[in-house]
């Protein structure tokens, strides 16, 4: 189910007559939510990416709150992240009244620079780090695993972004070799739901804390207490948790949305291969690393804005007056009032951060963008670039 306009959007979801059905088939069960379905997500999920537990939750924002938390964050812990990111990587810690220390990208990616992580690391007591995988490129989890586990500090994932990418050198699925990871399924995710995500782990531990608080503190499953034949309405509240489930309305949609997410893969693959080629002879843009597996949930351009007569503002209007929808990934959360007010922070604290958000923009790429589509982009992106190149 394919929406076609003159103007080429930024995102756009993939969806068809079996997420429908899926839909109707949830709709016609008289039960709409966290049930069945929701399980059978979560099994399907934890064997594709081959991890011992998955939880299902309303976003990425609650699996990554749900982490932190049953591995141990409290009040006045630190947890290194990068400022390169969405807000809901540093705001999760700042429920658990902990705080974020931010730690600059890599030049040459989005992702943190492990050598400036390892120098914070060093410098003080931080009790998680939580590496971010910008635009599906996954992070030197590695590295950051070793550093980590130097340093006494556990490592949750967000890999909203990264889904079905693996590791460098087929390794396991990106997000899934640390204590914790957390994927999206936002509309505009590699696989979606529309709204929710799925959190994974390997400690037994962590999954049961996680799923106690993943639905008020109820220390047992309650989903089938409506229906179930003779099943007991007690239950137990043991701790002040949090409502984090995953309906099964959305639950469906994502159990056909995991089926497809290789062919999802192949096309964004494609796309990616076609502006790599079209666009690499073009001075006044830098194009992202394609060095290692990745999802291509993004891709992310850099100016030279020193080739070009316009800023990144001005290339971004005239790409929507092209008919091209794009946008920016992402605005570096220390330049943000709350964090800069809060910790006293400088746009300059991190450079690299900085500069990239000054002349960064994301094109289209997505499963559904057409071939005739895809052109049109890169002929604007072209266009552009031939007409405000500096002389």
């Amino acid at each position: 189910m394919s929406l076609h306009t003159d103007f080429v959007p930024f995102a756009r979801p993939e969806l068809g007559s079996d997420e429908e059905a899926a839909v109707l088939r949830v709709l016609r069960s008289g039960w709409l939510t966290t049930g069945r379905e929701a399980q059978l997500f979560e099994q399907e999920f934890r064997e594709y990416c081959g991890v011992a537990h998955s939880l299902a939750v309303s976003s990425a924002t609650a699996g990554l709150h749900l982490a932190l938390e049953a591995l141990g964050v409290r009040p006045g812990d630190r947890v290194a992240v990068s400022p390169y990111t969405f807000a809901a990587s540093a705001e999760v810690i700042r429920y658990l009244d902990a705080d974020p220390v931010f730690v600059d990208i890599e030049p040459h990616s989005f992702n943190i620079d492990t050598q400036a992580l390892e120098r914070v690391l060093a410098g003080g007591a931080v009790r998680a780090v939580m590496p971010v995988h910008i635009g599906g490129y996954p992070c030197d989890t590695a590295r950051i695993r070793r550093l980590a586990a130097e340093y006494g500090a556990v490592v949750v994932e967000d890999a909203a972004h990264t889904f079905p990418a693996r590791e460098p050198e087929e390794g396991p699925v990106a997000g899934t070799g640390s204590d914790a990871g957390v994927f999206s399924f936002y509309a505009t995710k590699t696989i979606t739901t529309g709204e929710g995500g799925m959190l994974v782990c390997h400690d037994r531990r962590v999954a049961e804390r996680a799923e106690i608080m993943r639905l008020h503190g109820i220390d047992r499953p309650v989903w089938d207490r409506y229906r179930a034949r003779n099943r007991s309405h007690e239950y137990e509240v043991v701790a002040p948790g949090y409502k984090y489930n995953l309906p099964d309305l959305l639950a469906a949609i994502g159990r056909v949305q995991l089926r497809r997410a290789a062919e999802f893969q192949a096309r964004r693959e494609a796309i990616a291969a076609r502006y790599l080629e079209a666009l690499r002879d073009c001075e006044e843009i830098e194009l992202p690393p394609d060095d290692r597996p990745q999802s291509w949930h993004l891709f992310l351009l850099r100016l030279r804005l020193e080739r070009l007569t316009i800023g990144r503002d001005g290339f971004i209007t005239q790409l929507s007056e092209a008919g091209v929808g794009s946008s920016v990934h992402y605005r570096p959360l220390h330049l943000m009032p709350y964090y800069r007010d809060r910790y006293g922070l400088s746009p300059s604290d991190f450079p690299v951060s900085l500069d990239t958000y000054e002349r960064c923009l994301s094109l289209p790429i997505y499963p559904g963008l057409r071939d005739e589509e895809l052109e049109r982009v890169v002929a604007a992106v072209r266009s552009i670039c031939r007409k405000h190149a500096r002389g």
